[in-house]
């Protein structure tokens, strides 16, 4: 019979690292923490540029900290930092490049599918976030610049004429960094940038004004067109344009597919979970940003995994070694 831990955390980010100590330090054992990329806050590394602040709390809403994990502002690179060293000192497994394919509730256990193997565990979390799954344009890509097409900065060099796409703090950092190297555009469906934070939302108000980053505001995307290895852009309301590069910065979705096929319940684009996080299968839990209507703080997904592990091991699933 293969081992059967006490508790599986789908997904590497805050909430799931917060699940794994919080219930460590409640006194669970024998917990696995899933990822599917090589590293854990896969989100954090792929998204946020270097040096970019990290804020406890999203959009500035206040929230106090419930478990013994004390997390505060800081920038990407420190809050890495700061979750190594809690990783480092609790005893919690932590397994990469594993892709969880879906969850199966089995007769006291669940099994938890990814390629070519499985684990077992009593409870299971899922904390895996929206912008594992990056919203894309709804207009189709021609295959011959899906090159000049990205979610991050990581392909963007120096030099070129780069068109950002969205209005939230993502794409306003992505533009206002990409200005100092490049001729840089950010086009939003609506007229001002009230989505991003007062600190963004200054940022790009003095790059505009200084004439670093050209708006393209209250416009439409009708598609896109390859000319000779460069993207043109067909706008709805102003003529189009040629760019070297596109960057989409226009949130993520929850994983619906994945959700259903474990068996999670979902309404209005949020997986269905009571007070404690429990879903409609007792004994697996969802936190973090999946349960959020749009954005969602570290603080909340803080909260939610030490919620998660006072219930688990106050509750009923486990039953005593």
């Amino acid at each position: 019979m293969s081992h059967l831990y006490n508790l599986a955390i789908i997904g590497a980010g805050p909430a799931g690292i917060a699940t794994a100590v919080e219930g460590y330090l409640q006194g669970i054992r024998d917990i696995i923490l899933l990822e599917k990329d090589q590293n854990h806050n896969s989100t954090i590394r792929k998204y946020y540029k270097d040096n970019k602040r990290v804020d406890k709390d999203w959009k500035g809403q206040k929230v106090e900290l419930d478990g013994r994990i004390y997390f505060v502002d800081g920038t990407k690179e420190t809050t890495l930092d700061f979750f190594d060293e809690i990783l480092d000192h609790h005893s919690v497994e932590l397994q990469t490049h594993v892709e969880v394919q879906s969850i199966e509730k089995k007769d006291n256990f669940f099994e938890v599918f990814m390629a070519g193997k499985s684990v077992r565990a009593k409870n299971v979390v899922v904390t895996i976030g929206r912008m594992g799954k990056p919203n894309k344009p709804s207009y189709k890509v021609p295959s011959g610049i899906k090159k000049k097409i990205g979610y991050t900065l990581d392909d963007c060099s120096e030099g070129e004429k780069i068109l950002v796409v969205g209005g939230g703090d993502s794409a306003v950092e992505y533009a206002v960094d990409l200005s100092e190297k490049n001729d840089v555009a950010i086009c939003y469906r609506r007229e001002t940038f009230r989505r991003a934070n007062p600190t963004n939302q200054t940022n790009i108000a003095n790059a505009i004004m200084h004439k670093e980053v050209r708006p393209i505001l209250g416009i439409n995307i009708d598609g896109l067109e390859d000319v000779d290895g460069r993207v043109k852009v067909l706008f709805s309301e102003v003529e189009d344009e040629v760019f070297d590069r596109v960057i989409y910065a226009i949130g993520g979705t929850t994983p619906s597919a994945f959700l259903a096929s474990s068996g999670i319940e979902e309404a209005d684009g949020k997986p269905v979970h009571d007070d404690n996080y429990e879903t409609n299968i007792k004994g697996m839990f969802v936190a973090g940003d999946i349960t959020q209507e749009s954005g969602g703080s570290i603080a909340l997904g803080l909260n939610h995994g030490y919620a998660i592990a006072c219930y688990i091991q106050g509750g009923d699933q486990l039953p005593a070694d």
